[in-house]
């Protein structure tokens, strides 16, 4: 008998254990940058909001909630989370309806759709400084695009940018404007995937074309309107650079976000503890808003 027989096999369940984590493997540079890059400064910026921190000497003293405690009894903060929550509020169905919309006007073969596709998605591609720069110059008073044009029609120009009512607004129309170019292409890849079969057999049973819509597209297109609207919440929940290059938070606070708080608090009055805390709670809003939205997918699913 062969040295070779004589050696004992490795029990079956073993090897594929073993073969299992050497799969593992491949994920690990994937958990090193996840680890490094997300949950080390999540962990770190918990714990700076706990602390009160003299960037001068760096040094730190241990204050527990009393930074929270602070925020919500600071009005401006409140007026911060309050903007946010309305910006997002505002501006998150008009991303879904609209894109939704051009995604199906431009679902067609050809250059002119090809270019009209192009046209809407180009402005994305644009900084937010000339963006900002841009519709300045349309809101600009008396001498900008939309005042000309009011003026026109023999109406008073409004100066929606030094409105405390409008000013918000304004700003989540310049945000539509600039990126509603990736919803539109999401649907459109959505919208692609759709078997032309299906709408010929509907229109062979006189379906009209709202019916083929409710019944045919919508509900094919289910995944792609809720990924859509948890991108747009995650994304203008984020609303900074329109706002500072804006409005600067005004006028009278009137739309200032919760990251133009966390970094005026952080760098103009290095407040790092206050700031950090203001961004805890951002974070958690983030949170609650990214689990509502799967909680309705799960209930429309259900249904």
């Amino acid at each position: 008998m062969s040295s070779r027989s004589k050696q004992p096999k490795a029990p079956r369940g073993v090897g594929a254990a073993l073969s299992h984590w050497g799969n593992g493997l491949f994920v690990v540079p994937y958990l090193i940058a996840f680890i490094a890059f997300l949950v080390v400064p999540v962990v770190r910026g918990a714990w700076l909001s706990l602390n009160e921190i003299d960037l001068l000497s760096d040094e730190s003293q241990f204050v527990g909630l009393t930074n929270y405690i602070n925020l919500f009894q600071d009005p401006i903060f409140r007026g911060a989370v309050f903007n946010t929550l309305y910006f997002v509020v505002l501006s998150t169905p008009v991303f879904v309806a609209l894109g939704l919309g051009l995604a199906l006007a431009l679902n067609r073969p050809g250059k002119t759709g090809a270019a009209l596709r192009a046209i809407f998605f180009g402005s994305s591609v644009l900084s937010v400084t000339i963006v900002t720069l841009v519709w300045r110059l349309v809101f600009m008073p008396e001498r900008g695009l939309l005042a000309n044009v009011m003026h026109g029609v023999g109406l008073t120009p409004i100066t929606p940018l030094t409105s405390e009512t409008l000013a918000l607004p304004a700003v989540a129309l310049v945000t539509v404007w600039w990126i509603i170019g990736l919803p539109m292409m999401l649907f459109l890849a959505a919208l692609q995937q759709i078997p032309q079969e299906v709408y010929e057999a509907a229109a062979m049973d006189n379906a009209s074309r709202w019916r083929s819509f409710t019944a045919i597209t919508l509900p094919a297109i289910g995944r792609t309107v809720a990924l859509v609207a948890v991108i747009e919440v995650i994304l203008q929940f984020q609303i900074f650079g329109q706002v500072q290059l804006m409005t600067l938070g005004g006028p009278n606070n009137a739309s200032r976000p919760l990251v133009l708080f966390i970094y005026e608090a952080g760098f103009r009055q290095w407040a790092l503890g206050l700031s950090a805390a203001a961004a805890q709670v951002l974070f958690a809003m983030m949170l609650i808003g990214v689990a509502v939205q799967a909680w309705i997918g799960r209930q429309r699913d259900g249904a």
